[in-house]
């Protein structure tokens, strides 16, 4: 892949629609339109659920949260004036995208990404102010970023918010299972080979990995599969020193349309 580079960069967004209910307005870039959606109030921990919807237009993609060798995967930050503490993004299940430069994890489609907001006390909503950053790609990559600020209590009640944070959540990886998942992983130096347990009779298995920040992984290759195993291979770059210690990598399991999520120990 390969990322634009002008003066204009990072790009702010446009409004394009005021803001309605517990959201932002809708954003534009070259190749999305962006908001962030809230519904409801903080539950007994302070959570409050929301999702960030990415409207891709045709032929226009987007990062998952590790793409692989290069990519920005999406990420928010929130400002020190903002009533939320935290905000954490959860991921659907990407797609293996090659182009011309690279194989990266990502979407193609519209996708809707869930995220939790931490607020100090239960049963509450605030002013939520930061900034989103992403990369969105055609032929090549724009880096985009995103300032927002909204109240999430200005409708918490909305019913058509509660339906896009629904299916935000919705549609995430369910937990790994002993018959759908990583069973082991082997590494030998900078080769890593996984060993996945698939559903029969299920067509395209796909693996994605997300490693701790400070190490870097290729995007698995599917090597073998008789039945329901298979086995992928990965290589990890840089700094071999960064894997001396254990690591626990997090990972998404793709067969048949069907999609879980786990974590497992690299040895």
């Amino acid at each position: 892949m390969q990322f634009r580079s002008t003066a204009a960069l990072p790009i702010l967004l446009a409004l394009i629609a005021p803001a309605t209910a517990s959201s932002t307005s809708w954003m534009e870039s070259d190749g999305a339109a962006i908001r962030i959606v809230s519904s409801g109030l903080s539950d007994e921990k302070g959570a409050l659920r929301g999702a960030v919807e990415i409207r891709l237009k045709p032929g226009w993609k987007t990062y998952w949260r590790a793409p692989g060798e290069a990519g920005v995967p999406p990420e928010i930050e929130l400002a020190p004036t903002s009533d939320a503490r935290s905000a954490e993004l959860f991921f659907p299940a990407p797609e293996r995208i090659s182009d011309a430069y690279a194989s990266w994890a990502g979407y193609k489609h519209p996708v809707s990404l869930p995220v939790i907001f931490d607020f100090p006390k239960a049963g509450t909503a605030g002013i939520i102010e930061g900034k989103i950053f992403l990369g969105v790609c055609e032929t090549v990559c724009i880096p985009v970023e995103l300032p927002f600020s909204f109240d999430a209590g200005t409708d918490p009640d909305n019913a058509g918010d509660a339906i896009t944070v629904a299916a935000a959540f919705a549609a995430l990886p369910g937990p790994a299972r002993e018959d759908f998942g990583v069973s082991e992983v082997f590494r030998e130096r900078s080769h890593m080979e996984f060993h996945v347990k698939l559903p029969p009779d299920t067509q395209h298995p796909a693996l994605f990995v997300a490693p701790p920040a400070q190490v870097q992984i290729t995007m698995p290759k599917l090597q073998e599969r008789q039945g329901t195993s298979a086995i992928f291979t990965a290589k990890s770059l840089g700094d071999p020193a960064l894997l001396k210690e254990p690591l626990t990598i997090e990972y998404t399991l793709v067969s048949g349309g069907k999609a879980v999520a786990g974590q497992i120990a690299l040895p």
